[in-house]
């Protein structure tokens, strides 16, 4: 499993072109994703939910028809940590 340490703003920044569309907002790794129908939004949120659970690090995120809002940090580090990384790399092996 990955560590629980917080990574400095300079690692985060560096890191984050490695994925794909998301953002730093807020102190969180957050992205939107957009499906064609509520029923592959909801699959999707499934299947994440199966991933964190198996890493025991569960997203905040929102579902709004169509489209699933997800930010992620480590709570209990305060911050962002390579284990939102993995999970956020994870997310996106889901999403294609």
């Amino acid at each position: 499993m990955a560590a629980r340490q917080k990574l400095s703003e300079a690692e985060v920044a560096a890191r984050l072109p490695e994925l794909h569309g998301w953002e730093l907002i807020d102190g969180k790794l957050s992205k939107t994703f957009r499906f064609d129908s509520f029923v592959n939004a909801f699959g999707f949120m499934a299947s994440v939910a199966l991933a964190a659970e198996s890493m025991n690090h569960h997203p905040e995120w929102s579902n709004v028809y169509n489209r699933v809002s997800i930010a992620l940090n480590t709570h209990d580090v305060g911050g962002i940590s390579d284990l939102d990384f993995t999970l956020a790399e994870r997310i996106e092996d889901i999403a294609t």
